[in-house]
């Protein structure tokens, strides 16, 4: 400070302690989602997919590869098996090779025509920088394929048609029926099916070692239940209730309810005990306490749903009744109805429902 003061310059020793530490500052590496850290590096990574694994390991061995299609729920693993594919085929001439276009992007008929056309047109060679061998050609990934126009996709089915020799083409979509027929008949398909849960639990368990994260059993298979086969939503969850709780707290299952958005067992079971003391006043309070935990009465109907379908309490023609009338409380809440007002008829109806159980009796 001295040395500033007199000269108005810095010493070389203070220049280079602060040259070091910002060197020391860009140098720290940024917080990455767990999605994206144990997304699997290798096509042999991925699971359960075993019809697609195949047929990209024989692509891997120098078999050539053909337009895909990936169908599925989301989360069961069609962008990282592609993208897994593409790092092994091209290493480090991966982003040279890639073209890959998201929902978040226009996908138009002038973007076809412009960016993957243009893309599609530039040849590529055999080797790589390094002199290794890799595939003359390149890859377009359309994530969300299924939300393109009508459009866009004829200008691509003869995009298609007219650069095999330099591209391949990777569709992946939820809904297949959502894609035109003439793309469907260019590509091989393969459809994602939900991982099972012993995949997803076993994944959980392997992040929460490798994070050093204290999760017990009942909350990672709470975890397993909520995701429904979609094992980015699992993780996603999990990296939520680690944030949550701090780093030296373990998860416990409340955690995993206040991120999940799951209603707890115990609200669908004192509802359906208000329904059955048949008192008016008694239903209603109840639905107005559930209501200031701000808990989405969507997810209580599915929950309920479920509930009642696996219910021994309830016979035939009682589940009827009540689906019946699930169906349309649904409906009217997604049409904008009052959450109250179709909470208090679900809890009707499922008192009339009960009460012809009795008097049948």
């Amino acid at each position: 400070m001295n040395a500033f003061l007199k000269s108005g310059k810095l010493s070389a020793d203070s220049a280079g302690a602060s040259g070091s530490s910002t060197k020391k500052s860009t140098t720290k590496k940024a917080p990455v989602p767990w999605v994206e850290k144990y997304r699997p590096k290798t096509v042999a990574d991925v699971v359960e997919q075993s019809d697609a694994v195949a047929v990209l390991q024989q692509c891997m061995s120098g078999a050539d590869l053909p337009n895909l299609l990936f169908y599925g729920p989301p989360g069961t693993g069609k962008t990282s098996t592609i993208l897994a594919a593409a790092h092994q085929l091209f290493g480090d001439m991966y982003r040279q090779r890639i073209l890959e276009l998201n929902a978040s992007d226009e996908r138009g008929i002038q973007v076809i025509r412009e960016k993957v056309k243009t893309f599609s047109q530039i040849t590529a060679s055999g080797t790589r920088p390094d002199g290794k061998p890799c595939p003359p050609f390149k890859i377009v990934i359309l994530d969300e394929a299924d939300s393109m126009t009508n459009a866009a996709q004829a200008a691509l089915r003869r995009t298609m048609e007219k650069q095999t020799l330099t591209t391949r083409f990777c569709l992946i979509c939820n809904y297949v029926s959502r894609i035109i027929e003439p793309l469907t008949s260019r590509c091989t398909i393969f459809r994602f099916k939900p991982l099972q849960e012993s995949m997803i639990y076993e994944r959980l368990k392997f992040i929460c070692t490798e994070e050093k994260v204290e999760c017990n059993d009942e909350s990672l298979n709470t975890l397993v239940e909520t995701s429904g086969g979609d094992m980015r939503r699992a993780i996603t969850c999990l990296q939520s209730c680690a944030k949550l709780t701090g780093q030296y707290s373990p998860i416990k299952i409340d955690h995993v309810y206040e991120v999940t958005g799951v209603i707890p067992k115990e609200w669908v079971d004192n509802f359906m005990k208000a329904c059955a003391s048949t008192d008016y006043n008694e239903l209603r309070k109840y639905i107005e306490k559930m209501l200031y935990q701000a808990y989405s009465s969507s997810t209580f109907l599915e929950q309920f749903n479920e509930y009642m379908i696996k219910s021994n309490k309830l016979d035939d023609k009682q589940k009827a009744c009540i689906g019946q009338q699930l169906g349309l409380i649904s409906f009217r809440l997604q049409d904008g109805g009052s959450e109250y007002v179709q909470l208090l008829d679900l809890g009707i109806t499922v008192m009339k429902a009960l009460k012809m159980k009795t008097t049948s009796k």
